[in-house]
């Protein structure tokens, strides 16, 4: 009998735009499912309150419920800081969880899906080929600041004290607009 085991990991954490990809795998009968945390959970006041924690605590649940899994279940989850809760959340319901790093299979599906993501809001997939895609969304977003900000994790402290202005972004100084350099 083979080991009944969930994958789950995420995607879109550490980049610029849009909010999070989760998925889950069920590797015995390849069973895949994600969802999205959306882009305001990564913005004012959204980002302060850490409302990614509870959108990733309600797909968990989603997760459950999709993927019926049984007492004899083992959810193996990816460390990363916006699934902790889902691991605290699972242990809560009685689940068997262990923290890992996912490669392979399912980190690939995720970031397929967080690809997807970013060219179904407008980026030319060849853009996103490279792994390092903070530069290249940077670009992307300064190309149209106006129009591509509202697309931006703009709950980032970084975003707020460097990367809105390298975006071209105009900041308010002293009362007097400024276009920011």
């Amino acid at each position: 009998m083979s080991e009944k085991v969930i994958l789950i990991d995420d995607a879109g954490w550490g980049d610029l735009m849009l909010g999070v990809v989760i998925g889950a795998l069920n590797p015995p009968d390849r069973r895949y499912m994600e969802r999205r945390i959306p882009v305001s959970s990564f913005q004012p006041p959204n980002f302060e309150n850490k409302k990614y924690l509870d959108d990733a605590v309600k797909i968990a649940d989603e997760i459950v419920e999709v993927m019926q899994p049984d007492t004899e279940t083992s959810f193996k989850v990816c460390s990363g800081y916006v699934l902790s809760g889902i691991c605290r959340h699972l242990r809560e319901r009685g689940f068997k969880v262990e923290e890992v790093e996912v490669t392979g299979e399912l980190q690939e599906k995720v970031e397929r899906g967080y690809i997807r993501w970013c060219e179904e809001m407008g980026v030319p997939a060849e853009r996103l080929k490279d792994k390092r895609r903070f530069w290249t969304l940077l670009e992307w977003v300064a190309e149209r600041p106006g129009l591509r900000e509202k697309l931006v994790k703009t709950g980032w402290k970084s975003w707020k004290e460097k990367w809105r202005e390298k975006a071209g972004l105009y900041i308010i100084q002293n009362g007097n607009d400024k276009k920011a350099v």
